[in-house]
């Protein structure tokens, strides 16, 4: 747990700013739900035991929400005769997974305190606990946020990078969440943990000029030019269970899987923040939580706005 040494001071400095404006803050459920952060700590220690790789679609599923209107636990919303929410949408249909582990989580937590802790909250708590339960980071998550009535299939569609995003692309995509480029590369680095499918990727590794040929090559033989569509590659291949900087070595030698994360280190202003993460994990947790702080910060509804649904696949 090297990357977790003292990184909760780090996060302490920036929760006075965040709980300021967004109306969270740490103990928001202390009396009301006093074992919540317990509950979920051991759904997450039992889910990652079994598969390690839940982890990151923890995290992945807490970005996507986020991106989208805001922290808000619209994502978890299925679709209904007259609803069409964001599970389908582009970047997240065939992709995103763990809803179900979320599920299990508000379960247990309506059992111990029904119809006190938010969906969006639960999502913030998970993604927390499946990136230390890796080997990453822990930090203080802010509290308080309430859930969407609604979903954005549209939002979905245009508010998430792609694998094939430009690095302005990216750059701009992040900057209208509130986050700079120091933010997109730390978070960029969840690529550390976790798996792509075959047609996220292939363009890359088959037409890109700036990647390895020998990870090229390794990876061609499971993703041909030609079907295999689902087939799944890490997106570190050095320690893909492991939260770790592997990710920022990777690009440096023109191994990231992605066209999107070699465009961090592509002659570009995050070249210098690759480079320092690469060589100092500490340095990268920290900057990694600071940047998944401000993330979770993005429009959240607080107060009486928003509901706290007692199923997160459905509105009350």
């Amino acid at each position: 747990m090297a990357l977790a040494k003292g990184l909760h001071l780090v996060a302490l400095v920036f929760l006075l700013a965040y709980s300021s404006n967004a109306q969270l803050f740490p103990n928001f459920y202390g009396a009301r739900c006093p074992n919540l952060q317990s509950i979920v700590r051991s759904v997450m220690s039992q889910t990652v035991a079994q598969d390690p790789s839940m982890g990151a679609s923890i995290l992945r599923l807490f970005f996507h929400d986020c991106f989208v209107n805001g922290c808000d636990a619209s994502v978890l919303l299925d679709d209904t005769a007259t609803f069409q929410g964001e599970k389908n949408a582009g970047p997240n249909a065939n992709s995103l997974r763990g809803f179900q582990v979320i599920d299990a989580i508000k379960s247990r937590v309506e059992a111990a305190c029904g119809g006190v802790v938010s969906c969006a909250d639960i999502l913030a708590l998970a993604a927390r606990d499946g990136v230390n339960l890796l080997g990453g980071p822990s930090w203080t998550v802010l509290l308080g946020r309430r859930d969407s009535r609604t979903a954005s299939f549209s939002a979905a569609n245009s508010n998430l990078p792609s694998p094939s995003s430009s690095f302005n692309t990216l750059v701009s995509v992040f900057a209208s969440k509130g986050l700079g480029i120091r933010d997109l590369t730390a978070l960029s680095g969840a690529h550390t943990v976790g798996q792509a499918r075959c047609t996220n990727f292939r363009s890359h590794i088959y037409n890109d000029p700036n990647v390895n040929p020998s990870f090229s090559g390794a990876r061609r033989n499971m993703c041909p030019q030609s079907g295999g569509d689902g087939n799944l590659a890490p997106l570190d291949f050095q320690s893909p269970n492991r939260f770790d900087n592997g990710y920022f070595q990777n690009i440096m030698n023109r191994a990231g899987l992605l066209h999107s994360d070699q465009e961090l280190f592509n002659n570009t202003p995050a070249d210098a923040f690759v480079r320092v993460y690469s060589r100092n994990s500490a340095i990268f947790a920290a900057d990694f939580v600071t940047a998944i702080l401000k993330m979770g910060n993005i429009s959240p509804l607080t107060g009486t706005n928003g509901e706290i649904r007692v199923n997160c696949r459905k509105t009350n």
